[in-house]
């Protein structure tokens, strides 16, 4: 199973803070790759909220004694207490994001954003996905303030999803999905020896048409766009982390230290180290 978590306590902590305002607990996505199946079964439910967007395939959910599916394109939303059983089955090829959250105001901005059910539909959106994804690594990175900008993020993907379903369903081209899929695909595996020809096969592209597809929907060929976010990941870790030069090589997706340095340099005007010390 493919599985890209991250914990304001570095574990999963089951809250039901009403002293706080909304607060931002973990957040991740899984992805079944070999398990067979998943299956969840909290008789009790949890003390938090917890929010699961199905961006892809399908799951399976039971509320009153009734099992539903739950196909790509929609948000299911749990309550505290709320009896939890679901599932995912290989088949199916699931993707699921999830979010956990709790707080005085967490129940208001959910009905504020259209969830009075516990099913919604959503349709997908390259942006939800973006957006868990930045949640993501602001808990695992743990910058400054990021307790701050956590809740600001979400309220952002609830604000997308009340601004999507406001416009309706719309058409979203087949060259839109393919490039989407890319733009998902190089932000969860910057850090991993992405070749681009192999990707555009692997998709059934062919390499000239994929490279100029992903240049005019994103401004940038697909290794400049690769670059671009290992850079700003590094320089989210030189800011914010004591992992050294070396090491914050090797998390970005470079073996070679000095080559990520030249490379950091040429796009960043100077040097790791003296980026470092500006930002210190």
């Amino acid at each position: 199973m493919y599985a890209n978590t991250g914990y304001l306590n570095q574990v999963d902590v089951d809250l039901c803070d009403l002293k706080q305002p909304l607060t931002i607990e973990s957040c991740g996505v899984y992805r079944l790759i070999h398990v067979p199946s998943m299956i969840i079964n909290r008789t009790e439910g949890r003390k938090d909220y917890q929010l699961l967007y199905i961006s892809s395939g399908k799951a399976w959910f039971v509320f009153d004694g009734i099992r539903k599916e739950v196909s790509e394109g929609h948000m299911v939303l749990y309550r505290p207490g709320m009896p939890q059983q679901y599932g995912y089955y290989l088949e199916d090829r699931p993707e699921v994001y999830w979010i956990h959250f709790t707080g005085s105001d967490a129940g208001e901005i959910m009905t504020e954003n259209g969830f009075k059910e516990p099913i919604l539909h959503t349709g997908t959106d390259a942006e939800y996905q973006q957006l868990f994804l930045k949640i993501i690594w602001e808990l695992q990175i743990h910058r400054p303030y990021f307790t701050d900008l956590l809740p600001l993020l979400f309220r952002q993907l609830l604000l997308t999803v009340k601004s999507r379903r406001s416009e309706g369903t719309k058409e979203v081209s087949a060259v839109d999905q393919e490039i989407d899929r890319a733009v998902l695909f190089f932000h969860e595996h910057f850090s991993s020896q992405i070749n681009i020809e192999d990707y555009a096969k692997s998709q059934n592209m062919s390499i000239c048409w994929f490279i100029r597809s992903f240049k005019k929907h994103t401004g940038m060929a697909p290794k400049q766009f690769i670059t671009s976010i290992r850079m700003s990941k590094a320089k989210d870790l030189l800011e914010n982390t004591d992992y050294n030069i070396t090491e914050i090589a090797q998390i970005v997706g470079y073996e070679n230290p000095l080559y990520f340095s030249r490379r950091f340099r040429k796009d960043m005007g100077e040097s790791p180290s003296k980026y470092r010390g500006r930002e210190s």
